[in-house]
């Protein structure tokens, strides 16, 4: 028998059909069986089944001579599930890749936990995506990170019970649904009373931390999210919950918080503006209050549903109170904000008319993410060549616990902050100023970029109207216009530098201050981070760390299957995945990469404050666009570039240098291509050094282990350590840097 059944049951839905099927006939895992049933759509969605069912022998179609309902549809398909799982996929939802497989592999590691069967309820993670193109993650994924770890029950860890209740984000063992007698009943939240009793009758529930299923969000079409009085049907299915309660005096512990949660979830029904009639809202009121008290506990009842002990016109004033505080609140918020927005600048002017003080230095970083790349390595410069200049750094109220006891620190836009930027004689920053901040006379700005430019930067956008969507170049230039100094570590960023920022600053051959410790790195420099991880001493350590793609929706998307790749690379080896630091709070890793790193697959450095931690850790770099690369070359260790979608990329963003073409080792086009290069052992080949030398000569031509104290006895100090102006490029120089 197949390891899941997904039963997928189908009604007007014909332009989403296909995507939903593919999604699973697609995944790599393949023990499975799709039943579909057709619930009598007046659509194509019947002919579009057939078609399916007659190319792929998984897939098995119902055609039921009547409309039924989603419930009973499920119901319908159950009789024909052989699965040792049931997998309840609605029709116009979509399964993440390699999710079938993260399932199986949490179902086999729990049921070694739990016991032969496995258990009872597997909890998954999903994400919504936007009709529009936004995709986000569960608010309460953090539930399931938190009980990662082995099998519980709803009372062990009743947290689970927070959670969305829906059919479609669990797998149910099979035997356990016939043995509970579970079924959907008919109505428009038949999950309500499927999804209790399943979870709080369930001996063993296991979790997984990663989006398996995308969550569609119809602009049109789905009854929860319409105005109609079909959502009276909510009372309904908490008295088939409730009933079902009575029915097993064990579960009778959960009256009281069942009580609470139909409250909360009827007057949220009420809340919403867009839900019932108007005409209807009085009587849901009442019916909603006839349930509560019909069902009520010896618990207390919550403050916030003591209105229902009331009458609908003490409700209606209390909404009208709440939404009138709301109004007033916003409005003296708006005030009060307009208040300190004047204060600051005032505080600003204030201080503007006192003299600059040439011993202090504003730092920031990453938009103020905390003391981190190359304005920390001047930072730390700073305090031992020029002592007497005090360093200041802004960063952002969630990241100032995380800063070592040393680091003075002000918080953005904050009145300290105006004060001190109204006098700083130095501003240090990888991330150009907020507009806010006017640059006075005699202030010195630094600006040190994050690395070597690959990808289009600036005003070479404006050529590329996808790549820099939601950007405002004109004012990204004005921001520009207050560098005095920009940082470069090779001849190459000089130029494009010059190109993409035509603004009035002096390039300066400093060399990048953050690679200094790559360029002296020394034996034994990544041990603390390997030992941090559980990495052996004697492993071949694989970073893989891949860009964010503009022409992708949301940044990111899986070259290959990391899990695979892992397992293909064998012992001896850990392979590191580190993503682009934009997608870190995103879904990226929601998608397998936290699961895998839960797993000891690999290992996530996604979060890794220091990145050149990271690659001093490392024995080779896989990349396939991230500027990484220019720093990585200065380790003079192998490089890979994974260059699958490379006529993709420089259609969309533009590149200044054709890595396929001038590499900084060998390029793999496909999976097949990458695995192979590893198995063989060619990643550090004499060729592979070969190329890594060319690359070097040109990349980092300035890079000599001294960038930071060269920067401050330079640009802070005076000394004449290197030229601060440069010769213009030569005639046409500049135009040959577009390589696509």
């Amino acid at each position: 028998m197949p390891r899941f059944s997904v039963i997928v049951p189908v009604f007007k839905v014909q332009g989403f059909l296909g995507e939903c099927l593919d999604s699973v006939l697609g995944q790599s895992y393949t023990d499975f069986e799709v039943i579909a049933v057709d619930d009598r759509s007046p659509d194509g969605c019947g002919a579009i089944l057939d078609e399916y069912a007659e190319r792929d022998p998984r897939v098995r179609v119902l055609h039921l001579p009547e409309n039924v309902g989603l419930g009973r549809a499920r119901n319908a398909g159950m009789p024909y599930a052989t699965g040792d799982y049931l997998f309840f996929l609605d029709s116009d939802d979509t399964l993440t890749p390699g999710a079938l497989r993260a399932i199986a592999d949490r179902l086999a590691e729990t049921r070694d936990a739990g016991g032969p069967d496995g258990p009872d309820v597997l909890v998954f993670d999903y994400a919504r995506t936007y009709w529009w193109g936004g995709t986000r993650r569960n608010a309460l994924a953090r539930v399931l990170s938190e009980a990662a770890e082995g099998t519980f029950t709803a009372a062990e860890r009743p947290e689970i019970l927070e959670l969305l209740m829906v059919v479609w984000n669990k797998v149910y063992r099979r035997d356990y649904v016939t043995a509970r007698g579970l079924v959907f009943p008919p109505g428009y939240y038949e999950d309500t009373p499927w999804t209790f009793p399943a979870l709080l009758s369930a001996g063993r529930i296991a979790v997984l931390d990663r989006i398996c299923l995308n969550y569609r969000q119809r602009r049109q079409g789905n009854i929860l999210s319409t105005t109609s009085r079909k959502h009276f049907d909510i009372h309904d299915q908490y008295e088939r919950v409730f009933a079902y309660v009575d029915a097993h005096p064990e579960l009778a512990r959960w009256r009281p918080y069942l009580h609470r949660k139909m409250g909360e979830h009827c007057l949220d029904i009420l809340a919403k503006p867009d839900r019932l009639p108007a005409s209807a809202k009085g009587e849901f009121f009442r019916r909603t209050a006839e349930l509560f008290r019909e069902h009520r506990t010896e618990e207390p009842v919550p403050a916030d549903l003591r209105v229902l002990q009331g009458g609908y016109a003490r409700y209606r004033a209390r909404q009208r109170t709440a939404a009138l505080g709301d109004t007033l609140g916003r409005r003296g918020g708006q005030a009060r904000a307009a208040v300190a927005g004047r204060v600051k600048k005032g505080w600003f002017r204030a201080h503007a008319l006192r003299p600059l003080d040439p011993e202090l230095a504003l730092y920031s970083a990453f938009s103020h993410r905390g003391v981190l790349g190359d304005p920390a390595a001047i930072h730390r410069a700073a305090r031992e060549l020029a002592p007497h200049i005090l360093g200041v750094w802004v960063v952002r109220a969630d990241q100032a616990e995380h800063l070592p006891p040393d680091i003075e620190y002000v918080l953005p836009d904050s009145l300290a902050y105006h004060r001190l930027a109204a006098r700083a004689g130095y501003f240090v920053n990888n991330v150009s100023w907020p507009g806010t901040l006017v640059k006075r006379p005699g202030s010195v700005h630094i600006h040190t970029h994050q690395g070597t430019p690959l990808k289009y930067k600036g005003a070479d956008l404006l050529h590329k109207p996808g790549a820099r969507f939601g950007m405002d170049v004109p004012q990204l230039l004005r921001r520009a216009d207050r560098w005095d100094y920009s940082l470069v570590a090779n001849r190459h960023s000089e130029l494009v530098w010059d190109r993409a920022f035509p603004c009035h600053f002096t390039s300066v051959r400093t060399g990048s201050p953050r690679n200094d410790v790559l360029v002296g790195a020394r034996p034994g420099d990544g041990a603390a981070f390997r030992s941090r991880h559980g990495i052996p001493g004697d492993h071949t350590v694989v970073l893989y760390a891949p860009t964010r793609r503009d022409h992708i929706r949301g940044g990111h998307t899986d070259r290959f299957d990391l899990a695979r790749f892992a397992e293909d690379l064998g012992a001896g080896h850990t392979l590191v995945v580190r993503l682009h630091p934009s997608l870190a709070e995103g879904p990226a890793r929601g998608l397998g990469l936290a699961e895998l790193h839960r797993r000891g697959v690999l290992v996530d450095a996604t979060d890794e404050a220091h990145v050149e931690e990271v690659m001093l850790a490392s024995d080779v770099l896989v990349s396939d666009y991230s500027a990484l690369m220019f720093d990585y070359a200065n380790l003079d260790r192998p490089i890979v570039v994974h260059a699958d979608d490379w006529g993709a990329l420089t259609a969309a963003r533009g590149a200044y240098v054709d890595l396929t073409a001038d590499a900084p080792g060998h390029v793999t086009r496909s999976y097949r291509e990458l695995a192979a290069l590893f198995a063989s052992g060619g990643w550090r080949d004499a060729e592979s050094a070969r190329l890594r030398a060319g690359f070097r000569e040109r990349f980092c031509e300035f890079e000599d282990g001294q960038a930071a104290r060269r920067v401050v006895r330079t640009l802070m100090l005076g000394e004449p350590d290197v030229p601060v102006s440069i010769p213009a490029p030569a005639a046409g120089e500049l135009d040959a840097l577009t390589t696509t």
